[in-house]
């Protein structure tokens, strides 16, 4: 500026009775951390002005640096502060207002005020600290700014509004294949498909698809096609151990506007013409005969089985009920729609609970629940003390939901009252940039009584430590991972009623439920004083656990949903029709026991049949409580080495709890070492056991719970 415009500039603003020099202004509103930082960066970003600080007397701390002048005032409408800030400033030129915007709504009257005093000023901050400048040829993207959208995204246009925008959706075309076990003619080839990696195991999604997958492995040979997100480590040994070969594909970079499309934008993120390709291509050469989908979102790449991990417009749901606005009501609708449509392209639909199943609606609704591994997570003492645990990935919005749900609900209504209760949190890879994209604020409050942690490779131990678990979820759908970890750990569970919802818990048996801030601090208040009750709590939670939740046991399951779906014998209640088949597959197998087969209707006994053909048989009864004895198992001479022995002993093992028994042949050296994989031991020898020929029998038993 020439000597002459600065004159000029310095004799108007005289004759006007202001400053020359324009000022910074900061409005102290909001969270309290943020609005300091706020207040620290805008004095770094303009270091040579003179900076004011305004905040509401008394309600703020003063800021720390000496070189900023603090200006009061006392609380009252938008119109009366800003009436206070005119002869604040009545002789001062704002040059820019810094103005923090958060959800909350007590301290509007501020905010506007700031837009009165200096209006095309204001440099609004969100909760992660990134500003704008709103101004009103900007509005639109000044609107989305203050209703929370992040800064990277209030610009983009739909491409269909905005055709010659340059920030597009990208979509990368790159693809990694990497080899695991060799192939086998015995096996079946099946094909998944997921969102991404199942390892490490750090959200109940990846712990149900790594389990699964790994008990599916011992009869099929499995390909996995995965999608990857930016640089996240991979580390594919462990799966690689059961799974034939791995396909890797980065995730497109979507770059629409969530509301601009029909379909959810979930599903936009994953739409790839190069996984599709890949998939294409690789079900052809090495002929896959089934391929299932994992997450709704992916329902359009087809297949003949959709595992639903939620009901995802149930989530919706929730999330509308307690919103109630136009944004939600517009995810709720493209979700039903989307969802609803996508359900009858498959020939099965894998449900979580009994209750996701009665929501999806269809006839080909399958349930295979979550489990945990049993053998892995075994009870350990409880130690005295006020522990707390809570595991909830942040990927997953639910659980920044029930984080801030405990912390800023419940938390503040024990945590003076139990000066030695600590709260240890997982929250899962990357926790904050999850946190920030869900909840809109840069970080959760600091409290040195909260541990938050990232992933945590082994979760046992703090299990281990921990005297309550605690599962505050106010939106969910499936089931829980985590409640089941604990259950198995044999530690008490504090939940709400969806938190725990689709596990045949009950309320004062197996877990204790509460709903609302008062109930769930009261239960908080309640187990922690009650050593007794948590015990009493703990213990039934494992029983029910082992009875139902078994990975071996659900194991089963999977592997028998893709057996029916490849045409493979169906297994069902024997009849007296049957009698005669089974006499005939018995005598064609010397290796199997002797009975008349008119005995085996007394006691349970299952058959094989496809195609109207029996293939083989099991007997077996129940010889007291929690114990149970396989008496006889035959497959016939052409239906062998299909795996048809193996789902006829997991049939039995699905139908029984407790110990299992068998005998079997000390030279038939094939059927022990099936019996072994089943998870069968050896613990006697009956001599003489067996006639015709006579041969001893190695006594075999399976500690199912």
């Amino acid at each position: 500026m020439t000597p002459l415009k600065l004159f000029l500039k310095s004799l108007i603003f005289r004759l006007l009775g202001k400053d020359p020099e324009a000022v910074v202004v900061s409005f102290v509103t909001g969270d309290q951390t943020l609005a300091r930082a706020m207040v620290e960066e805008i004095r770094a970003l303009v270091p040579d002005r003179r900076h004011y600080v305004v905040r509401i007397e008394a309600t703020s701390a003063r800021p720390s640096s000496p070189h900023t002048s603090v200006v009061d005032l006392t609380a009252g409408s938008a119109w009366h502060l800003y009436r206070q800030l005119r002869r604040a400033f009545r002789h001062l030129r704002v040059g820019q207002a810094a103005v923090l915007f958060t959800p909350d709504q007590a301290d509007l009257p501020l905010r506007l005020a700031a837009f009165l005093l200096a209006p095309g000023k204001v440099l609004a901050y969100n909760a992660s600290l990134e500003r704008y400048h709103l101004r009103l040829r900007t509005w639109i993207a000044s609107w989305l700014f203050l209703r929370g959208v992040p800064l990277d995204r209030i610009l983009l246009r739909p491409w269909w509004l905005c055709p010659w925008k340059k920030d597009r959706s990208a979509i990368p075309s790159t693809h990694k294949i990497l080899e695991g076990r060799p192939l086998s003619e015995r096996r079946r080839r099946v094909a998944v498909l997921s969102p991404y990696f199942p390892y490490p195991l750090s959200h109940g999604g990846a712990v149900r698809m790594f389990n699964l997958l790994r008990e599916a492995a011992r009869q099929f040979d499995i390909f996995l096609f995965a999608f990857t997100e930016g640089d996240e480590p991979i580390e594919p040994a462990p799966v690689l151990e059961f799974c034939a070969k791995v396909v890797l594909v980065p995730k497109p970079r979507y770059r629409e506007p969530r509301w601009s499309s029909l379909l959810p934008p979930e599903v936009h993120e994953y739409r790839s013409p190069v996984m599709r390709e890949i998939l294409d291509r690789t079900r052809r050469e090495n002929s896959i005969e089934l391929l299932q989908t994992e997450y709704t979102q992916l329902a359009p790449y087809g297949g003949d089985v959709l595992v639903e991990h939620d009901v995802t417009h149930d989530l919706y749901r929730q999330v509308h009920e307690k919103k109630r606005s136009l944004a939600s009501w517009w995810d709720l609708w493209r979700w039903r729609r989307f969802e609803r449509r996508s359900l009858g392209r498959y020939r099965r639909v894998v449900a979580m609970s009994a209750k996701d199943a009665g929501l999806l609606g269809v006839p080909q609704v399958r349930e295979i629940p979550n489990g945990v591994d049993l053998e892995r997570f075994r009870p350990a003492p409880e130690r005295p003390g006020q522990r707390l645990l809570f595991i909830g990935s942040f990927r997953h919005f639910p659980n920044v939901v029930a984080y801030r749900f405990f912390t800023e609900e419940v938390w503040p209504l024990v945590r003076e009252e139990f000066p030695e209760m600590k709260l240890t949190v997982v929250a899962g890879p990357d926790p904050m940039i999850h946190w920030r994209a869900a909840s809109g604020t840069k970080a959760p409050p600091r409290d040195e009584r909260i541990r938050l942690l990232e992933f945590v490779q082994d979760v046992r131990p703090l299990y281990e430590e921990a005297n309550l678990v605690l599962v505050p979820t106010l939106v969910s759908a499936g089931t829980n991972v985590k409640v089941l970890e604990a259950m198995a750990m044999e530690r008490a569970v504090l939940s709400t009623s969806c938190g725990c919802a689709g596990l045949g818990l009950e309320h004062g048996v197996s877990v204790w439920i509460a709903d609302d801030a008062q109930s769930f601090a009261g239960g908080v208040r309640h187990l922690i004083s009650t050593s007794s009750l948590r015990l009493s709590l703990s213990r039934a939670a494992r029983r029910h656990a082992e009875m139902n939740f078994s990975w071996r046991t659900l194991g089963a399951r999977q592997r028998a949903l893709w057996s029916e779906l490849l045409g493979a014998a169906t297994i069902r209640e024997a009849m007296a029709s049957d009698l005669e088949d089974i006499g005939a597959i018995q005598a064609l197998s010397p290796e199997a026991a002797r009975w008349a087969p008119e005995g085996y209707l007394t006691n349970g006994c299952l058959v094989a049949v496809r195609e109207g053909r029996m293939e083989g048989f099991i007997a077996y009864r129940q010889i007291a409580d929690g114990e149970g004895e396989i008496l006889n198992l035959a497959v016939a001479p052409e239906a062998r080495r299909q795996a048809l022995a193996t789902r006829l002993v997991e049939e039995v093992i699905l139908r029984q709890t407790g110990s299992l028994f068998l005998e079997v042949r000390a030279s038939n050296a094939a059927a022990r070492n099936l019996d072994k994989k089943l998870g069968f031991a050896e613990v006697g020898l009956r001599r003489g056991y067996y006639q015709a020929p006579p041969e001893d029998g190695i006594v075999m038993r399976l500690q199912s719970c």
